[in-house]
């Protein structure tokens, strides 16, 4: 097997301790950065589906997380001289009213593991402070907003539409949480949904590369 191949694999299994190295090798072995951060991108999407599906459960999700993030720090000094090959910043909230982290906190923790800097405004965001974040920080490519509870659901399509309308460009908003579907999403033109924190960071991947 390929290094690249068994850092894919590590991640998958939360091997933690292994990955760094692996990484390593896999660079001495000639595979680019970019294409080990793929392998661990695709691998995540591997376990978003594991979880979807109720294969495997939090822990697990958390440790192959914490595991490609280690990947991820290695690979940083050579995706920074690139900057084709940065995914850029991703601004996370709980949208206004809803006081619920622990999804948000995962999402979180999956999206910056696939190459994203975080800037994470908490919860009970209003919609102003998403707009004076994207302005405030450098190469916000991404937004992504969480709403659990059907209460904040007005709040979720405010906060996407006034993101949307207040004349930003090149920033994609993602949205999820346990009342959030695919149609809703279409409903308040939200660029992508995921159901779950796993499949958040491979969609955010996707929204930023398209």
């Amino acid at each position: 097997m390929a290094k690249i191949q068994e850092v894919k694999a590590a991640v998958e299994a939360g091997k933690t301790k292994l990955v760094v190295g692996l990484v390593q090798e896999a660079l001495a072995e000639g595979s680019a950065a970019q294409d080990i951060l793929q392998e661990m991108v695709d691998s995540m999407g591997v376990i978003g589906d594991k979880f979807s599906t109720g294969d495997i459960f939090v822990p697990e999700m958390l440790m192959a997380a914490k595991a490609m993030a280690k990947g991820v720090d290695v690979l940083k000094p050579l995706l920074a001289g690139d900057s084709s090959n940065s995914l850029g910043t991703c601004v996370i909230g709980t949208v206004a009213g809803d006081l619920h982290d622990i999804g948000k906190n995962l999402v979180s923790m999956m999206i910056e593991s696939a190459g994203f800097t975080i800037i994470d405004l908490g919860v009970d965001v209003p919609t102003t402070k998403w707009i004076d974040a994207i302005k405030e920080n450098q190469n916000v490519t991404l937004v992504a907003c969480s709403g659990l509870l059907t209460t904040t659901m007005p709040a979720l399509k405010e906060a996407v539409q006034s993101i949307k309308g207040s004349g930003v460009t090149g920033v994609k908003v993602i949205v999820g949480g346990a009342p959030v579907t695919q149609a809703y999403a279409n409903e308040i033109g939200a660029d992508g949904f995921a159901p779950d924190a796993g499949s958040a960071a491979v969609k955010a991947v996707e929204l930023v590369k398209a």
